[in-house]
Protein backbone atom coordinates (compact mmCIF):
# COMPACT_ATOMS: atom_id res chain seq x y z
CA UNK A 1 0.00 0.00 0.00
CA UNK A 2 1.31 3.18 -0.89
CA UNK A 3 1.53 5.89 2.05
CA UNK A 4 -0.53 9.03 1.59
CA UNK A 5 -0.07 11.68 4.19
CA UNK A 6 -1.30 14.99 2.48
CA UNK A 7 -3.53 15.15 -0.62
CA UNK A 8 -3.83 18.17 -2.56
CA UNK A 9 -5.85 19.32 -5.35
CA UNK A 10 -5.18 21.40 -8.27
CA UNK A 11 -7.91 24.07 -9.45
CA UNK A 12 -6.91 24.66 -12.71
CA UNK A 13 -7.66 21.71 -15.55
CA UNK A 14 -4.76 19.56 -16.78
CA UNK A 15 -4.88 18.02 -20.36
CA UNK A 16 -5.49 14.68 -19.57
CA UNK A 17 -3.24 13.40 -22.38
CA UNK A 18 -0.40 14.33 -20.20
CA UNK A 19 2.13 11.35 -18.90
CA UNK A 20 4.11 11.26 -16.04
CA UNK A 21 6.58 13.64 -16.65
CA UNK A 22 4.08 16.24 -17.53
CA UNK A 23 1.75 15.84 -14.71
CA UNK A 24 5.60 16.06 -12.34
CA UNK A 25 6.08 19.56 -13.80
CA UNK A 26 2.51 20.62 -13.68
CA UNK A 27 3.17 19.50 -9.75
CA UNK A 28 6.26 21.45 -9.27
CA UNK A 29 4.99 24.28 -11.40
CA UNK A 30 1.63 24.66 -9.07
CA UNK A 31 2.70 22.89 -5.99
CA UNK A 32 6.53 24.11 -6.22
CA UNK A 33 7.34 20.40 -5.72
CA UNK A 34 6.06 16.90 -5.14
CA UNK A 35 6.65 15.98 -1.60
CA UNK A 36 7.29 12.66 -0.38
CA UNK A 37 3.99 10.67 0.66
CA UNK A 38 1.69 13.17 -0.97
CA UNK A 39 -0.59 13.15 -3.71
CA UNK A 40 -1.71 15.70 -6.21
CA UNK A 41 -5.18 15.75 -8.01
CA UNK A 42 -6.12 17.04 -11.40
CA UNK A 43 -9.28 16.94 -13.40
CA UNK A 44 -9.84 18.15 -16.97
CA UNK A 45 -11.88 20.26 -17.97
CA UNK A 46 -15.06 18.91 -18.06
CA UNK A 47 -14.37 17.72 -14.82
CA UNK A 48 -15.50 13.95 -15.63
CA UNK A 49 -11.33 12.68 -15.49
CA UNK A 50 -9.64 13.21 -12.82
CA UNK A 51 -5.57 12.28 -12.55
CA UNK A 52 -3.50 11.82 -8.92
CA UNK A 53 -0.22 11.64 -9.26
CA UNK A 54 1.69 10.30 -5.78
CA UNK A 55 4.93 10.57 -4.97
CA UNK A 56 5.84 7.72 -2.45
CA UNK A 57 9.56 8.40 -1.18
CA UNK A 58 11.17 6.67 -4.15
CA UNK A 59 9.33 7.14 -7.49
CA UNK A 60 6.38 8.73 -8.57
CA UNK A 61 2.64 6.84 -9.52
CA UNK A 62 0.55 8.15 -12.06
CA UNK A 63 -3.42 6.98 -11.86
CA UNK A 64 -6.79 8.16 -13.52
CA UNK A 65 -10.03 8.05 -13.20
CA UNK A 66 -13.07 8.61 -15.21
CA UNK A 67 -16.84 8.92 -14.85
CA UNK A 68 -18.92 7.33 -17.16
CA UNK A 69 -21.78 9.60 -15.98
CA UNK A 70 -21.97 13.05 -13.94
CA UNK A 71 -18.72 14.86 -13.09
CA UNK A 72 -16.36 15.60 -10.24
CA UNK A 73 -17.30 18.01 -8.08
CA UNK A 74 -14.45 20.37 -8.73
CA UNK A 75 -14.09 23.98 -7.53
CA UNK A 76 -14.11 27.00 -10.29
CA UNK A 77 -13.87 29.88 -7.98
CA UNK A 78 -11.45 29.31 -5.36
CA UNK A 79 -7.78 29.65 -4.48
CA UNK A 80 -5.39 27.59 -6.97
CA UNK A 81 -4.89 24.75 -4.40
CA UNK A 82 -7.15 23.08 -1.60
CA UNK A 83 -5.66 20.37 1.33
CA UNK A 84 -8.12 17.74 1.18
CA UNK A 85 -8.71 15.31 4.19
CA UNK A 86 -8.87 11.45 3.50
CA UNK A 87 -12.53 11.45 3.56
CA UNK A 88 -12.98 13.91 1.35
CA UNK A 89 -10.80 12.09 -0.89
CA UNK A 90 -12.51 9.49 -0.93
CA UNK A 91 -15.67 11.08 -1.45
CA UNK A 92 -14.48 13.09 -4.46
CA UNK A 93 -13.16 9.79 -6.20
CA UNK A 94 -16.77 8.61 -5.70
CA UNK A 95 -17.61 11.89 -7.86
CA UNK A 96 -19.89 12.56 -4.00
CA UNK A 97 -19.80 16.12 -3.14
CA UNK A 98 -16.82 16.27 -0.88
CA UNK A 99 -16.98 19.95 0.10
CA UNK A 100 -20.20 19.08 2.56
CA UNK A 101 -18.40 16.63 4.21
CA UNK A 102 -17.60 18.11 7.63
CA UNK A 103 -15.83 16.68 11.16
CA UNK A 104 -16.00 12.97 11.45
CA UNK A 105 -17.67 12.14 7.90
CA UNK A 106 -20.73 13.78 8.61
CA UNK A 107 -22.51 15.37 6.11
CA UNK A 108 -23.56 18.95 6.13
CA UNK A 109 -26.07 20.64 4.68
CA UNK A 110 -28.73 18.15 4.51
CA UNK A 111 -27.10 16.11 1.95
CA UNK A 112 -28.43 12.96 2.60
Amino acid sequence: MIRIEAVWLAVEPLDMRAGTESALARVVHVFGAARPHHAYLFANRRANRIKVLVHDGFGIWLSARRLHGGKFVWPTDTVATLGLSRAQFDALVLGLPWQRLGEAGVWQDGFL
